[in-house]
């Protein structure tokens, strides 16, 4: 942007995604501020259980680095390489993440990470940082923002662009619906979740085992766990709001805990479940997909504004990090022309945002399913017979920057293809049945010939 003057940029919302795409904004030579309508996270006090933890995978990574903090964030998680399954008989099975240990997700909690992308961008000689700024209203096309501080006082401001990473919520894609033409679609799941603490063990050690992903999958129940760097343990139970609407008392908690999750109850914060369980229950999940998600060179959204999906493939964070990276892309494609470079993100990326929230809530029946560790286990066979061409759905989501939709195109090849070989192991062995059962094969024939022989005359 040399000889010209420097845009400036207001980002609403100093989340996890906004607190990034300013420092990418900043690197590349916009004046940046950014309204966070919370207090500073990072003077907040740590509250047991009130915080999902977050899983950051290659899209996310990929982000960071690109901006060089990749190892700032990498050192503060806790590498997770399989999915620990935990039945109710007390049987538990491990599903690997991948073939070799690169393919992990990292945990991390939400404070923490939310606070290394604010100081972060705090470092940024051209970004500015507002706490405690809420976005009353806005004129997109003056580019003028109105806030409320935390005394009451309005705030205006006028910039040149305005970015909405303000989340599920954001104000700013409510403006944007005022201003153009933008589909929008809301949906609501029917399941609740509730967050749970596992404190540290004896001897301030993890409870149960570090480097895992703690799944407990009862039917449409499930409790899922991430390890903390304090050696404590944060999870989430997740179920339909009608059984949550029958557990009325401490003795009903306690009770559906014994009977559903046995293996919990000896290692879990009871005090802190019983009490939390009957003050807040259940809480909501939606998903949010829109289209366009920008307006002329004036405005677009990012993250959870933009799309925001259900937790079941943690990709939440890493689309809206990856919402950055993209961005970034199509500025430098298009040499800073804003309005060419929303226009391709937003033809782009909307049909990539949709596929992955619906992958978010496919997830969670398949993980529920009978058949999850055993499907693990054969896409490991089959990505270490043919690692050049099979490559699970799971590993081109989380593991690769390959388009979600391509990701889901080239799964369904993949399952043509296995649905194809499954025939034709069925036939054969039809084939060498009724060739045994018929005295046309015995142990000196050639099978091979006799299965080709026959196939060919079936055919």
């Amino acid at each position: 942007m040399a000889g010209q003057k420097k845009k400036h940029v207001a980002i609403c919302g100093g989340g996890l995604v906004g607190a990034l795409y300013a420092c990418f904004l900043s690197k590349r030579g916009f004046k940046v501020d950014l309204y966070e309508m919370r207090p500073d996270i990072r003077n907040s006090e740590v509250v047991k259980g009130r915080s999902i933890n977050l899983t950051l995978t290659h899209r996310g990574i990929e982000a960071l680095k690109s901006i060089g903090i990749e190892d700032i964030v990498v050192e503060k998680c806790i590498p997770l390489y399989d999915r620990m399954i935990h039945y109710k008989s007390g049987t538990r099975r491990s599903v690997p993440y991948g073939l070799t240990q690169e393919h992990c997700a990292l945990s991390i909690t939400r404070k923490l990470i939310n606070g290394i992308l604010l100081t972060c961008a705090e470092k940024e000689s051209n970004v500015t940082i507002h706490f405690s700024h809420k976005v009353v209203s806005c004129d997109l096309e003056m580019g003028e923002i109105v806030f409320q501080n935390e005394k009451g006082h309005t705030v205006t401001t006028r910039v040149d662009l305005i970015v909405g990473a303000d989340g599920a919520y954001s104000t700013i894609r409510k403006q944007m619906m005022r201003s153009c033409r933008v589909n929008y679609q809301q949906e609501y799941s029917q399941l609740g979740y509730m967050e749970l603490y596992f404190p540290p063990g004896p001897d301030n050690e993890f409870p149960m085992e570090k480097n895992y992903f703690h799944v407990w999958p009862r039917g449409e129940i499930l409790v899922a766990a991430f390890p903390n760097l304090d050696k404590s343990i944060s999870g989430a139970l997740v179920m339909p709001f009608e059984i949550y609407d029958k557990i009325n008392t401490k003795e009903d908690v306690i009770t559906f805990f014994n009977e559903m999750f046995p293996d919990i109850v000896p290692i879990i914060d009871k005090e802190f479940l019983t009490e939390s369980f009957l003050a807040r229950k259940g809480q909501p999940f939606f998903s949010i997909k829109c289209s366009p998600y920008h307006y002329k060179d004036k405005a677009v959204l990012i993250g959870d504004a933009a799309h925001t999906m259900l937790p079941f493939y943690g990709q939440g964070m890493n689309a809206g990090f990856e919402d950055c990276l993209i961005l970034d892309e199509m500025m430098e494609k298009f040499d800073n022309d804003l309005e060419l470079a929303f226009a391709e993100f937003s033809k782009t990326r909307c049909v990539d945002a949709n596929v992955i929230c619906d992958l978010a809530l496919r997830n969670y029946t398949e993980i529920q399913s009978k058949s999850y560790f055993l499907r693990g286990k054969m896409n490991q066979f089959l990505t270490w017979m043919f690692p050049r061409t099979w490559i699970p759905l799971y590993t081109m989501v989380v593991f690769t920057r390959m388009r979600y939709h391509h990701c889901v195109e080239r799964a369904i090849r993949q399952d043509k293809i296995l649905s194809g070989i499954a025939s034709v192991s069925v036939l054969c062995v039809g084939i060498i049945a009724y060739g045994i059962y018929s005295g046309k094969l015995n142990i000196g024939s050639s099978v091979t010939n006799y299965i080709t022989h026959t196939a060919r005359r079936l055919i």
